[in-house]
Parts: C-alpha cells; sequence; structure tokens
C-alpha cells in the first residue's frame, strides 16, 4: 500500500516510541494519519495506520476495520492494531457524545441522568440514578453485558469515558 518510490517520505512521518508509533505528518478531522502520493492527477490518499498494517502485517480482511486498541487514531503501530466487524470497533471506542461527557449517560428533560447503550439495533434504557457516576457504573456494566470488544470496561479500574 506504500508505493516503494514513496516509502522513505512515509516512513519519515512515523515517530516510533516503545508504545505508539505516532504519526507526525497529516491528520484528518478525526486524528488518524492520512498520507498523499503521487502526482497532479494521479494523487492517491490513504490512512496511515492502514497502510502500514498492510505493509507489516498483510491484507486487512475484507469488511474488516481496524480497531486502534489504544485509543490513539494517529498510532500506526501494528501491534495496537487489530481487524475487527464495524461493530466490535464501535464497541471499544472511546468518548462520550453526550453533554455528561461519559459515555451512554444522558441527562433527560428534568435533569436526572440515565443510561441508553445501542446493541444490534435495539435501544437498552436504564433510569432511576441520582448522579451521572451512578449511572456511568450501570452503562459499563450493561456493555459488559452486551458487548465483546469493550476493553477499557474490563480493565479494572479503568473507566471508559
Amino acid at each position: 500500500m506504500i508505493p516503494e518510490k514513496y516509502s522513505t517520505y512515509f516512513w519519515e512521518k512515523v515517530n516510533k516510541t516503545p508504545g505508539c508509533w505516532e504519526w507526525t505528518g497529516a491528520k484528518n478531522e478525526k486524528g488518524y494519519g492520512r498520507f498523499t502520493f503521487g502526482y497532479q492527477d494521479k494523487k492517491r490518499t490513504v490512512r496511515a495506520h492502514r497502510a502500514v498494517y498492510t505493509a507489516l502485517v498483510g491484507e486487512i480482511p475484507k469488511g474488516k476495520y481496524l480497531d486502534h486498541t489504544c485509543y490513539n487514531p494517529a498510532c500506526v503501530n501494528p501491534e495496537h492494531l487489530r481487524p475487527v466487524t464495524n461493530k466490535q470497533n464501535l464497541e471499544n471506542r472511546s468518548g462520550s457524545y453526550s453533554a455528561t461527557g461519559v459515555r451512554n449517560v444522558y441527562l433527560s428533560a428534568t435533569g436526572k441522568p440515565y443510561v441508553q447503550v445501542k446493541h444490534h439495533g435495539e435501544l437498552y434504557r436504564r433510569y432511576g440514578f441520582e448522579t451521572v457516576e451512578e449511572a456511568a457504573e450501570a452503562a459499563r456494566q450493561l456493555r459488559l453485558q452486551l458487548f465483546t470488544h469493550n476493553d477499557a470496561d474490563r480493565l479494572e479500574g479503568e473507566p471508559n469515558k
């Protein structure tokens, strides 16, 4: 995936550390590395982590995504990448799209926190919490029950925010 004549230029943009290999080149709006090569109308842009995985590990199975087990979208270390389905990739994401700042915890119209987790197209909701912290633990427990690839939830003492 990295043409030979661009290989040196590509690898100059990788800062290898004992942990993550940080992509120092261009990134998209979500923080994933992108590498453009070619000339004029024959330019091609690839995601840096996919290019490294293909070059060092092998082809990514058709229909699979690469999950960053380190939660760092700029990381291109193939030891931090694993092929997964889209569902598995979404299960292992970090961050929250909620105003509470906690994954799967939302505030009702009355200001009370509640839990909402989507799994196989079905919404699972839990109510009756007094604090966001209580709801956060309930959300974590529900994800543990429903999901198979939620690594951060499975690490003791590591909340998935």
